[in-house]
């Protein structure tokens, strides 16, 4: 089973939408990082249901539990395992989809794979899937350089597309759209098609600050192949692309090599040490009209996406440094820069 993702840096995910709990087990963190339950409260906001009118009604509050891998506030170097309780789950809502399975989900594929199904709420395949995948990226940020910044806003939602990137703005309102006016429009468009039972799909941009250059493992673990396996291992995700992504196709070589950010930060597959550009296209939700009656949804995925997405980028390049810095100095990693204290002194 495909559940772990990763080579030095590995994260599992476990659990389903309406099952006690989800959670996930990082494996390989390094020890002394600092690491605390209220380090993963931010980013479970960002992602958490309930947060506005654009998004699906399930009020959960999301509250981590560490239960393994830190002991006074810090790694020990052992599995960390982190788990967040299901407590708004209302599995009547789905006992109509028992035997009839829902147009645009997973339901018909998982019941000829493995022969029956959870059919509250997707079980595994749910969205919800995604709140393990928040907690494992809260890890990788800190195993990363200090100045690495991942930033994703909403680019476009249906037909509005942003035409300024104000980063402050990205959390100021509902629909995360780096550009304030857009924002307003793109709201305004997901709460009409709510009312009608409808939704809306987008595209997401993610841009990567300060890198460190010549992460990625030739020939078939490129950095740009591992980003395109953690972005598209994302339910909602239709597409992947990076720099110019498939404006490379109409491109004259001489007008591609003229401007560098249409390599996207990557040659060869490894990071350059410039930013890092990436786009993912979201798909409409497919709970809609009686489907969307019956449960609860969200008209549009793209705000609570975003911080997903984010996630999976830090666990691919929480991976691809620790494995550079194990290759540049022949053994394990330390990441002692990133704690907040120095090491204690080894017994004699």
């Amino acid at each position: 089973m495909s559940n772990t993702f990763g080579s030095l840096f590995r994260i599992t995910t476990f659990g389903e939408s309406h099952g006690p709990a989800l959670g996930v087990v990082v494996d390989g963190c390094p020890a002394w990082v600092p690491l605390r339950e209220e380090d993963f409260l931010p980013e479970l906001a960002r992602r958490r249901p309930g947060q506005s009118d654009v998004t699906t009604a399930r009020n959960e509050p999301d509250t981590p539990e560490i239960l393994s891998g830190v002991f006074r506030g810090r790694t020990t170097g052992m599995p960390i395992t982190v788990v967040v309780r299901n407590e708004d789950h209302r599995s009547e809502d789905y006992a109509a989809f028992e035997k009839s399975p829902r147009p645009g989900h997973a339901d018909e594929t998982y019941a000829g794979k493995f022969g029956h199904r959870d059919h509250r709420g997707g079980g595994r395949s749910s969205g919800r899937e995604t709140v393990a995948r928040v907690l494992g990226g809260v890890v990788a940020r800190k195993v990363l350089p200090a100045d690495v910044r991942i930033v994703g806003h909403a680019l476009r939602i249906g037909h509005l597309e942003a035409k300024e990137f104000q980063p402050g703005a990205i959390e100021e309102n509902p629909v995360r759209c780096a550009d304030p006016e857009m924002a307003l429009q793109m709201v305004q468009h997901v709460l009409r098609l709510k009312q009608d039972g409808d939704s809306v799909g987008g595209v997401v941009e993610i841009r990567v600050e300060n890198p460190p250059p010549f992460l990625g493992e030739p020939v078939f673990d490129k950095l740009k192949a591992r980003l395109a396996q953690a972005v598209m291992s994302i339910g909602a995700v239709t597409g992947f692309s990076y720099g110019a992504g498939f404006e490379v196709a109409t491109m004259q070589g001489q007008a591609y090599v003229a401007d560098r950010a249409h390599f996207g930060g990557m040659l060869g597959g490894l990071s350059t040490g410039e930013p890092i550009r990436l786009l993912a296209s979201i798909k409409p939700t497919t709970s809609v009209a009686d489907v969307a009656k019956r449960g609860r949804h969200d008209p549009c995925i793209v705000p609570r996406v975003i911080p997903v997405l984010e996630a999976m980028v830090a666990c691919v390049l929480a991976d691809a440094w620790l494995l550079h810095r194990a290759r540049a100095v022949g053994e394990e990693p330390s990441i002692e820069s990133a704690a907040e204290e120095p090491r204690p002194p080894s017994p004699s």
